[in-house]
């Protein structure tokens, strides 16, 4: 447990050493697992909480796996492929960032639980420490590329472009993915049932639905 604990303290620091994928999956877990506990975990519903451990880590880790093919080719075509070991091992400290972050909020989520009912509201509640865990991570993702900035300021294009790319695989896979926060009402199940929805449009309708009220 020191280990970990230490290699938390490490990556929070901005001194992370290899790549931690470890530590994005038992961090991972950690919040997956109580994100999973709405509504308690007595019968099938401890199965979501199963599901929650599982797919949390999922979600970060795919994310960044399905990000880097185009990131490598854009270090490549702007001729900064020798900084890319560097480039993602500052990728992957993030990630490993954000999953500690999480797991630290995940006694906030476990006391709204208990305080609140409400499913939407824990929904909400869930994004916003996501929210909170992406704002420290992407932090964390500066300071560790601000010695390759200084080297050649094109690494500062890549560092926007990987937030772009990142955030867009992001939202569509847990869209893809939920849910990870299981309705009462609903019977517990790893993937929500119904046909593949595209998360954009999705939010297109929505809003075109506000627009034309």
């Amino acid at each position: 447990m020191r280990a970990w604990l230490r290699r938390a303290d490490d990556v929070l620091r901005g001194r992370p050493t290899g790549l931690p994928w470890g530590l994005v999956v038992l961090c991972g877990m950690v919040y997956g697992g109580v994100m999973g506990a709405y509504g308690g975990v007595g019968g099938d519903r401890a199965w979501q909480v199963v599901f929650g451990a599982i797919k949390v880590p999922l979600l970060l880790l795919a994310t960044v796996v399905l990000s880097l093919p185009s990131f490598f080719v854009i270090n490549t075509l702007l001729g900064l492929r020798g900084d890319f070991t560097a480039a993602l091992r500052a990728v992957v400290a993030s990630q490993a960032g954000l999953a500690v972050i999480l797991a630290s909020l995940s006694p906030l989520t476990a006391f709204w639980y208990v305080s609140s009912s409400d499913y939407h509201a824990a929904i909400l509640f869930n994004a916003l420490m996501f929210a909170i865990a992406s704002a420290g991570a992407q932090w964390l993702l500066r300071r560790s590329y601000r010695p390759l900035v200084a080297r050649q300021r094109r690494h500062r294009w890549v560092l926007w472009t990987w937030i772009v790319i990142y955030a867009f695989v992001g939202i569509q896979l847990g869209w893809t993915l939920r849910p990870f926060v299981g309705a009462w009402d609903q019977p517990v199940r790893f993937f929500r049932g119904g046909e593949f929805e595209n998360a954009y449009v999705i939010v297109a309708r929505l809003i075109w639905g506000l627009l034309t009220r």
